[in-house]
């Protein structure tokens, strides 16, 4: 199969990116000794790297359920595309004819055994790759992420989704952080204009109310996402639970540091307080949520999508 990794004196790499290249310049139809066979191309997330990762593989639909199998010819161990979706289930599925979005679930038991006795009888192969291993091969169901409807009329916008909602509400909150910092640099900083009145509040009282008011809009975030989006996707996707699970933990996180930060603000006392301390909090807070929206942004934007429309909000 195309999605073996290793052997004796065979460029795996350029074996895979030759019969993608042919692929996808064929609509998916591949010539010589694959001719017929139906094959598709896996996008995945690295598990270590968090890059991108195209894999061809045999594509298979069981009673209208498409699927793919780690086989990698019997070989002994699980391939790549495999561990990274245990960390990332979400993928990108090219036929030929489709590209689409998907949640790839690890069939275990019963319907495992039954998904993989229906492969066999399309392909005999799949049986005796089986024989050759005495690892059970993983049976990988592709579950289909449609997005949101779009409108096809001209001039028309496509729907915006809860997905779209939570981009935009880490966008307002990436601004709102990024006018703190300005603040507590001004603060650092000094004036530079001695001859200017700053009118009241000052800006100490300034810097504390904007922090006051960002820590809680975090938080509303996040308790809107642990109490109600969270909840929603594991229910249809239960795939997702490991990456729900992670993001959760991180809310937890960003909690804590976002405490401490605020209290350092409140007790902020200036030509007392060593502003230096603040600002290292500040850019530590920053780091993390980046990395959180980041991540969340990549896993979680398009399952949300296909949940409901965003809220109405002017």
């Amino acid at each position: 199969m195309t999605e073996k990794e290793t052997t004796d004196n065979f460029d795996v790499r350029a074996f895979n990116n030759q019969v993608m290249a042919e692929f996808r310049r064929n609509e998916g139809k591949l010539t010589g000794w694959m001719e017929g066979w139906s094959v598709c191309i896996l996008t995945t997330t690295g598990a270590r790297t968090g890059k991108r990762r195209e894999t061809p593989l045999g594509y298979f639909e069981i009673e209208g359920q498409p699927l793919v199998v780690a086989s990698v010819m019997g070989g002994p161990k699980n391939p790549a595309w495999y561990h990274n979706i245990r960390k990332n289930p979400q993928v990108t599925v090219e036929t030929g004819a489709e590209t689409y979005e998907a949640i790839a679930t690890i069939e275990t038991g019963a319907r495992r055994d039954h998904l993989f006795a229906a492969v066999a009888e399309q392909n005999e192969g799949m049986r005796e790759y089986q024989r050759k291993t005495t690892r059970v091969l993983p049976v990988v169901t592709l579950r289909r992420i449609d997005p949101m409807s779009t409108q096809d009329s001209p001039g028309e916008e496509r729907v915006r989704g809860l997905g779209d909602f939570l981009v935009e509400a880490h966008d307002w909150l990436r601004a709102e952080l990024a006018e703190l910092h300005r603040q507590l640099d001004e603060i650092i900083e000094g004036n530079p204009d001695p001859d200017l009145v700053r009118p009241k509040p000052s800006l100490v009282q300034q810097l504390r109310t904007h922090c006051t008011e960002f820590c809680a809009a975090l938080k509303q975030h996040h308790t809107g996402e642990d109490q109600g989006a969270f909840p929603m996707l594991t229910q249809q996707f239960p795939d997702l639970a490991p990456v729900l699970e992670r993001l959760g933990e991180e809310h937890a996180v960003v909690s804590r540091l976002q405490n401490e930060i605020r209290q350092l603000v409140d007790e902020y006392v200036p030509g007392k307080t060593n502003p230096a301390k603040l600002k290292g909090h500040l850019e530590t807070l920053t780091q993390d949520l980046e990395a959180h929206f980041t991540y969340e942004e990549k896993t979680i934007v398009t399952a949300l999508n296909t949940l409901g429309p965003a809220p109405n909000i002017q």
